[in-house]
């Protein structure tokens, strides 16, 4: 490398004739995605709004991938690359928790004054996040309805409330795993939200009792309870971002805002996996 009248030469193995080649913009397909940010007003603070939701849009996508890939995983008792992807997620959702940092720059002042302009968009409207919750166990077909006008949306929703989630392939893994897994557990609808069940303890007890005997399923509980942590960390994080912005305003979507949020708050995937600590050693 070499400077020349203060300004620094480019080496002479890095391309830049890419005419016929692909190149970072192309690969990426930059034009398309940075003319995705369109304000609708001209206030300076919209456009961080709108790259706020969008980049947490991008990784909900990511995090939605990889989780299918996890179940996929567990089916094939592939216990190391699920682990892998569930570590993938648990990092996708403390990145777009710090995201909300970045957000809670915005003053309740500043937002209300373009605010209106959203008309009812909001975030409840997410149907990527639905998507997230219905793979890994809080289902509600009820949430369907928000997205009957965008068929696409629609389809992976409907394809989700009919498929397995997380949870229930890493049941059926336990089960051919050798562990006595109910077997209404295994056979149960599929459609419906995860609610708690007490008999699935004693298999989650024997394994956390004996980790040598059981490292590989010991490990993975403990990957899905980082998971669901870092999860509610995020739930959480948005609902502070919401209540110092626009305090107890109805949100834009018309849901009840903070305290729609602090509901959330009270909902688990994996409740069997909280409830065992309590029966460890007893």
């Amino acid at each position: 490398m070499t400077i020349e009248d203060g300004v620094r030469a480019i080496e002479t193995g890095v391309a830049t004739d890419f005419t016929a080649r692909m190149d970072y913009g192309g690969y990426l397909s930059l034009d398309t995605l940075l003319s995705a940010q369109n304000p609708i007003s001209d206030h300076r603070d919209e456009p961080l709004f709108i790259a706020a939701h969008q980049t947490t849009e991008l990784w909900l996508k990511l995090a939605l991938h990889e989780l299918r890939g996890v179940r996929a995983d567990l089916d094939a008792d592939d216990v190391r690359r699920a682990r892998k992807g569930l570590a993938r997620v648990k990092h996708v959702f403390r990145t777009i928790t710090d995201q909300w940092s970045v957000l809670a720059t915005l003053t309740p002042s500043e937002y209300t004054e373009f605010r209106g302009v959203l008309g009812n968009a909001s975030g409840f409207q997410s149907y990527q996040y639905r998507a997230v919750e219905f793979v890994l166990g809080n289902k509600n077909e009820r949430m369907l309805t928000l997205v009957r006008s965008r068929p696409e949306a629609h389809d992976l929703l409907a394809e989700l409330l009919d498929s397995p989630t997380v949870y229930d392939a890493f049941l059926s893994f336990l089960a051919r795993s050798g562990h006595d897994v109910p077997r209404h557990l295994l056979d149960r609808d599929v459609r419906r939200a995860w609610v708690e069940d007490a008999s699935l303890l004693p298999v989650f007890t024997a394994i956390y009792e004996d980790t040598t005997a059981h490292w590989a399923e010991y490990a993975m509980c403990e990957d899905l309870v980082d998971l669901e942590d870092a999860v509610q960390l995020w739930r959480f994080r948005h609902l502070r971002t919401v209540q110092r912005t626009i305090g107890f305003k109805v949100g834009t979507g018309g849901s009840s805002g903070v305290d729609f949020l602090k509901r959330a708050l009270d909902l688990t995937f994996f409740p069997e996996l909280y409830t065992v600590r309590t029966h460890i050693g007893a």
